[in-house]
């Protein structure tokens, strides 16, 4: 009788290769819309936990918004790479108040979560929003209803500021609301220093 294939174990996560940080520029567009899009909205997006899928359809970026953000004074979209694959993303630039850094589009691939590698990304983002910018507050924006990622970056030190946006209904470039009342909870962290 044969045997069955072994099973490989499973690579510990201190022994993965180290993310190389970098930012992205107008030849990364087509791999940046894919993984944001991957990580919030369709099937896809399901195998991780960041999702998106039960609240909103549609398209949650497409080149061209990619491309007003690239081409933004001091803004940047920082990415993430192990062995050369794109696992991550997010976009810092400055606040109105210029001592406030924005963070958004924060994706990781969907096959590659919950394994630290957004809390590396979310650290990466920090520094260079301080050193960078000089930015001594990062602020963020999250739908109201998505629970369990506000819980996620309040155990990283953001806190509600006790704002409320609104959600740009109507505009079908940030997707098709299944809610008529959705919101985003502004919250903040105070940076520490460069």
């Amino acid at each position: 009788m044969a045997l069955p294939p072994a099973v490989p174990a499973a690579v510990p996560f201190d022994s993965m290769p180290p993310l190389t940080f970098g930012f992205a520029g107008p030849d990364d567009t087509a791999a940046v819309v894919d993984l944001v899009q991957s990580a919030y909205r369709g099937e896809r997006s399901r195998r991780g936990w960041t999702f998106e899928a039960d609240l909103l359809d549609g398209q949650r970026i497409d080149a061209s918004m990619l491309g007003e953000v690239l081409a933004t004074p001091d803004a940047m979209v920082l990415t993430a790479r192990r062995n050369g694959l794109l696992l991550a993303c997010c976009e810092i630039r400055p606040a109105a108040d210029p001592l406030t850094a924005v963070f958004g589009m924060f994706a990781v691939d969907p096959d590659h979560q919950a394994g630290g590698i957004g809390s590396e990304v979310l650290i990466e983002a920090e520094r260079i929003a301080t050193t960078r910018l000089g930015s001594v507050r990062m602020e963020l924006t999250v739908i109201d209803r998505r629970h369990e990622l506000i819980a996620w970056y309040r155990r990283r030190g953001y806190r509600p500021t006790g704002e409320t946006r609104p959600f740009p209904h109507g505009d079908e470039r940030f997707g098709l609301p299944r809610y008529d009342d959705l919101q985003f909870v502004v919250l903040e962290k105070t940076l520490p220093p460069a």
